[in-house]
């Protein structure tokens, strides 16, 4: 199993990584590491024929998956699908969901979980052009 190692950080932000994605294992959550405070992520990964070992629903919080690699299927309550890499799936709150990998290669996925309803400004709308000296 990958372990989430912190890369950097500083008062205002935490860089942290779980490796490499090509050999990425198992489910790792990264809101404690990161001391994240809007959402919930983690990175999953299903070898062939494997599956979530459980549906689950949430009551405050929809749930972003994005496929990285591989693919499979995914269920929605009565509703299932394919999904394969560069596939994004919204899941509302209320509802069961479950992912498997029907690839020969690992599904590995990024989950993004935040609360429904609560995204009021996004892009341009919350952001603001500033005046800095790069160092990159």
């Amino acid at each position: 199993m990958n372990e989430l190692k912190v890369k950097d950080s500083g008062a205002k932000f935490a860089h942290v990584s779980v490796g490499n994605l090509g050999s990425f294992e198992g489910k790792q959550f990264v809101k404690d590491v990161t001391g994240a405070t809007s959402c919930e992520i983690s990175f999953g990964s299903l070898a062939n024929g494997e599956a979530v070992p459980f549906f689950h629903s949430h009551k405050a919080n929809e749930e972003n998956y994005i496929i990285l690699s591989g693919s499979g299927r995914f269920q929605v309550d009565g509703d299932a699908f394919d999904v394969a890499e560069g596939s994004v799936v919204r899941v509302s709150t209320a509802c069961d969901r479950n992912l498997k990998c029907t690839s020969a290669r690992p599904m590995v996925y990024v989950c993004i979980q935040a609360k429904e309803g609560s995204l009021e400004a996004f892009t341009m709308g919350d952001a603001e052009i500033t005046e800095r000296k790069s160092l990159l």
